[in-house]
């Protein structure tokens, strides 16, 4: 079998490491599979795209489901996660998680992460959108991320862990038998790893979170540009239910104009009882599901568009005054800050939200051991379609997911016996591989207002068809460039993401407008109903060696517990 082996243009590798795994990206899912890896005796290399804690596990906020509280189980957390995910979760990917989940979320705590306790000793739980239980462990309140990042930062700090900072991955080196042979990627102010270089591993663990910035106002950091699902589609890897991209209901509103990384306004102040108020103080989400302002995220955000839309306005308001000072700086210190450092005081006036790109629910398509369709190419956290998430996340399930798939990943790479000292595989030289045409960094920008416009929380075949067509103008305007006279963007970080971006942004349009129906986050305003005759099935994404896309359907029964690998061609 040989990859599809499209390249972003790059320098060749002007240096090079060896290892046993390579995993590239530093959030929970990304530093448990190094830390689980490492500790089976695999010499383990972490890359990450920025300085270790700045991915998007720093900025959760609300917590990590599991049934750990007393008379809560893992069939009920089932229950509410096959809910949220209107039909299209593979049951045996949230069994795994759930059953798997309360040990994971333990063995996290013994590696040094400290969650908030309550009055008699035991862990705090709350709850949010979807959850009939309280099961949300939280830390710092409200900080939960950010303290989870610095017990595993701790933890690989601690044991020696080989890192290297700063460093965009560009794409997946492969052997002439279409199997991982490593990364290149380029990295900035490591000294003698400086500029382009490459990681020589015969395991290649993707964790690079998700690709919120394809959208003008987003919950994600800037590095959130899609990059491992542009690098798996050209490896020849499968992509599924890109269009399931999660638009947080909550999010501070700071103005029509305010694009990049928003600040979360977190589930979990509705779950200890704030509400969603209209101007007027009426709380528009009584009557439209049966847990009220604690519904799925889909139902809340859409229920907010819906109300916006009715009263012609930009957005709704968060309503905790009840709350009191005490509770707001004990529960929620960080929310609080952000919402004081941008004029707004939460103790004493209603706080203005408005849905915001939050969370992608499809990815690189895996099977129940993290196993891609590519040979030696695995994948976690938000990167990853694991089945987990079906239509729609149910909130507070993406920590755990990270968790428990990513220890699943380092226990199948070990007891693969896979490791660099029996066979380190040779890629594939750069010049036999075809190269990918680059955007110019501005390009970032369109894109980002395209998808806004055409692919955000509304979505219609108009709408959709419009945002195609012009990503398609982009896209054909640089391939036309390269093909005809070689021309193409500089090579460097912006023009890597900004074609990162355009690469994840073609897939969910495409995916977005085959799904003639709303479902979970995905809401065509033409087609307002699900449709379970038809539309009971994944959509699965490949990146032809042309560089078009071929897409075709599959049954939920067809999410299979293990993926076929690719066949020798």
């Amino acid at each position: 079998m040989t990859s599809t082996g499209i390249r972003l243009h790059a320098p060749a590798p002007g240096w090079s490491i060896d290892a046993d795994v390579v995993v590239v990206g530093s959030g929970v899912a990304g530093l448990t599979a190094a830390l689980r890896c490492e500790a089976a005796g695999l010499t383990t290399v972490v890359v990450t795209k920025a300085r270790l804690d700045d991915g998007s596990t720093r900025w959760a906020q609300g917590g990590i489901a599991a049934a750990l509280g007393e008379g809560d189980t893992p069939e009920q957390h089932l229950d509410d996660t096959l809910v949220a995910g209107a039909g299209l979760c593979d049951e045996e990917a949230v069994r795994i998680l759930v059953t798997e989940g309360p040990d994971a979320v333990r063995r996290l705590i013994a590696t040094g992460a400290h969650f908030d306790e309550s009055s008699e000793g035991g862990l705090a739980l709350t709850r949010e959108g979807g959850h009939h239980r309280r099961r949300i462990a939280h830390a710092g309140g409200d900080a939960t991320g950010a303290e989870i990042s610095r017990a595993l930062v701790e933890a690989v700090r601690a044991r020696g862990l080989r890192t290297i900072e700063n460093a965009l991955v560009l794409d997946l080196l492969t052997d002439a038998d279409g199997r991982t042979a490593g990364v290149t990627l380029h990295v900035m102010g490591e000294g003698q790893h400086d500029g382009v270089g490459a990681v020589h591993a015969p395991a290649v663990v993707l964790a690079t979170g998700g690709m919120g910035q394809v959208f003008s106002a987003t919950t994600n950091p800037a590095v959130s540009t899609g990059d491992g699902v542009a690098l798996a589609l050209r490896a020849g890897a499968e992509v599924s239910d890109l269009e399931f991209v999660q638009f947080h209901p909550t999010v501070l509103f700071l103005g029509p104009e305010a694009e990049g990384q928003q600040p979360l306004v977190s589930e979990a102040v509705r779950g200890e009882g704030a509400h969603l108020v209209d101007a007027d103080g009426v709380r528009f989400m009584q009557g439209q599901h049966e847990l009220g302002e604690l519904a799925p995220r889909d139902i809340v955000a859409k229920g907010i568009m819906r109300r916006m839309r009715e009263q012609d306005t930009e957005h709704m308001y968060l309503d905790a005054r009840h709350f009191g000072a005490e509770m707001w700086e004990r529960r929620f210190p960080t929310i609080l800050a952000a919402c004081r450092a941008h004029g707004i005081d939460p103790v004493t006036e209603p706080v203005p939200v408005a849905p915001a790109a939050h969370y992608a629910s499809g990815g690189v398509r895996t099977d129940s051991q993290g196993r891609t369709t590519v040979p030696g190419l695995y994948a976690c956290g938000e990167v990853a379609c694991t089945g987990v998430h079906g239509a729609n996340r149910l909130a507070s399930n993406s920590l755990l997911e990270g968790l428990v798939y990513a220890e699943r990943i380092a226990t199948d790479i070990a007891d693969a016996g896979n490791t660099r000292h029996a066979r380190l595989p040779q890629p594939l030289p750069a010049a036999e591989r075809p190269a990918h045409p680059l955007l110019p960094p501005e390009a970032r920008f369109t894109i980002q207002r395209i998808m806004t416009r055409g692919a955000g929380v509304l979505r219609s075949e108009a709408s959709l068809s419009e945002a195609a067509q012009r990503l398609h103008r982009l896209h054909a305007d640089a391939r036309d460039a390269l093909d005809e006279n070689g021309k193409t963007a500089e090579p460097g970080v912006d023009t890597w993401e900004a074609t990162n971006l355009l690469c994840v942004a073609r897939v969910l349009v495409a995916a977005a407008l085959r799904r003639e129906e709303t479902r979970g986050c995905h809401w065509r305003e033409d087609r307002p109903e699900r449709d379970d005759t038809n539309w009971r099935r994944h959509i699965v994404v490949r990146l032809n060696p042309d560089r078009t896309l071929a897409a075709h359907t599959t049954d939920t029964t067809d999410f299979p517990p293990t993926l076929p690998q690719p066949q020798e061609q």
